[in-house]
């Protein structure tokens, strides 16, 4: 027996609002707002964005290397109390999970990992504000994020009393999936992580045209410095400090991993279609095709219009499902019996 609806439903709310998080995050790094605040956990010493002219004028004293914008401190704000209020959440996760601790099947390893995470978080938060966007870092809290997001979707599939139908096709077709269906997340999990790194070192834009780079199929390309991680810390990474040929270089690696991910889910949705015997499946399969088609579609909107905010906020958002997704098949295929 599973824990019970409250405990489903938190962790569904849970989930939701993570998404939220999510999105806001990227929205805050979209809009080169994430020195928003230059102190942490305030912001200009101030619990919330000085208003006034006296406390702007109090705030540009105390940091006078960081002139005061509010259009840039206000999602900085927003996204710091939409990561604290989760925080809260997932607390409340764990609290719940102690007291369930006696039901068979409770959880309670992973509500403990996702506080874990989430204390991280707050560490990796903090860090982007003192380290300047130090792009080790940025990627690493944008790789955090999508952690929490996904365990608390995996937290939310083992609550869920509902049954699921097993697949009528013989059993052993989708236990042959599996294999597959895990090798299709880990390649969007590396994917996930380059677009983090383009992204924290301003590459989106360094080949402005499509199919070509720069005109070129194989432009001028510097890989060791694009993806050299020991990096020193520098004095401020807003805007980037790459020269041209390392950025077209993670620009690139993050073409050709979207094409080789995409191929590979494109055979798994293939392989899942031809072996079609449960209607969750097949239902899950569909959401499948559709996300991927999505995804692929504001990738290349982001270059083709010069990455508009809101599709690249979208963009974000689409890998985030396609994860989710992922994440569903494989805990749903690992259900299955082999007999």
């Amino acid at each position: 027996m599973k824990s019970g609806k409250p405990s489903y439903s938190l962790a569904m709310f849970a989930t939701a609002f993570a998404m939220c998080v999510v999105i806001l995050g990227a929205w805050t790094r979209l809009e080169d707002a994430g020195l928003g605040c230059p102190d942490w956990p305030g912001c200009y010493g101030f619990i919330l964005v000085p208003e006034t002219a006296e406390e702007i004028a109090q705030a540009e004293a105390a940091f006078p290397d960081a002139p005061f914008e509010a259009e840039k401190a206000w999602p900085e704000v927003i996204h710091r109390y939409f990561a604290g209020t989760l925080g809260l959440l997932i607390i409340c996760v764990n609290v719940i999970a102690w007291r369930n601790r006696h039901i068979p099947d409770q959880p309670f390893k992973l509500p403990l990992f996702l506080l874990f995470m989430v204390i991280a978080q707050g560490m990796f938060g903090m860090w982007t504000v003192t380290l300047k966007l130090w792009p080790q870092v940025v990627t690493t809290h944008l790789l955090g994020g999508f952690t929490t997001l996904s365990l608390l979707w995996l937290l939310s599939l083992r609550l869920n009393n509902r049954p699921w139908q097993q697949p009528t096709a013989p059993a052993r077709q989708w236990v042959a999936l599996r294999p597959l269906a895990l090798a299709a997340l880990i390649l969007l999990i590396c994917q996930i992580t380059l677009g983090g790194w383009t992204s924290s070192n301003y590459a989106a834009l360094a080949c402005p045209d499509l199919p070509t780079c720069q005109g070129r199929w194989w432009p001028p390309m510097d890989f060791g410095s694009g993806f050299n991680v020991a990096q020193e810390v520098g004095p401020n990474y807003l805007g980037g400090q790459m020269d041209g040929e390392a950025r077209v270089a993670i620009h690139m690696a993050h073409r050709i991993g979207a094409i080789l991910v995409s191929l590979v889910i494109g055979f798994l949705i293939f392989k899942l279609y031809r072996n079609a015997g449960s209607r969750e499946l097949t239902r899950l399969t569909h959401v499948l095709l559709a996300i991927l088609v999505i995804q692929v579609s504001l990738g290349l909107s982001n270059i083709i219009f010069s990455l508009p905010l809101w599709v690249a906020v979208a963009h974000n958002a689409g890998g985030a499902l396609l994860l989710l997704t992922l994440v569903t098949l494989n805990y749903r295929l690992s259900k299955v019996s082999a007999f």
